[in-house]
């Protein structure tokens, strides 16, 4: 198998500057087939009756903005710079859609790892603690008044004394 193509060497064939949205969207439909043709490999040891080998196994490339935007030969602003412009909103739109959807879908299969995906993605698992009622969380010294709690600092520093002293 012919080895891949470094990303940072990978680039599109129209160039940095796009005339037209649909030149825009070639290009990154250039990227997206790159991404497919180019998976990554990872080195993964076997043992069988005694005798290790070492096999080159296909991963998933995951597909990013950012890889995207290094393809296209631009930077990130560009990018985002397209997305404010008529008919290069939807390109960007679409692009950004492709590459969100590739992503997901790819986690959820555990293709990718998928808390990795999901932090990138900005999705999480929330839970709101709360304390009995639902009331917000108090801590012990939270209830305890000044007193309590210089007696209870007084207490600890006697005990650090004595045992200092034996």
């Amino acid at each position: 198998m012919p080895a891949p193509t470094p990303f940072w060497k990978a680039r599109s064939s129209y160039g940095a500057v796009f005339a037209t949205p649909d030149a825009l969207w070639a290009a990154c439909s250039e990227y997206f087939d790159w991404v497919e043709a180019n998976p990554l490999f990872e080195a993964r040891p076997f043992a069988y009756q005694g005798e290790v080998k070492v096999e080159q196994i296909e991963r998933m490339r995951a597909m990013t903005i950012s890889g995207l935007c290094i393809f296209l030969g631009i930077g990130r602003a560009t990018w985002d710079g397209y997305g404010e412009r008529d008919g290069y909103d939807e390109v960007t739109a679409r692009a950004e859609a492709v590459i969100r959807t590739q992503k997901f879908e790819a986690a959820a299969a555990d293709l990718l790892n998928p808390t990795i995906v999901a932090r990138e993605l900005g999705l999480a698992d929330k839970a709101e603690v709360t304390g009995k009622g639902g009331a917000a969380l108090t801590s012990a010294v939270d209830e305890l008044s000044k007193n309590d709690i210089a007696r209870r600092v007084a207490f600890l520093l006697a005990q650090g004394l004595n045992s200092a002293a034996q």
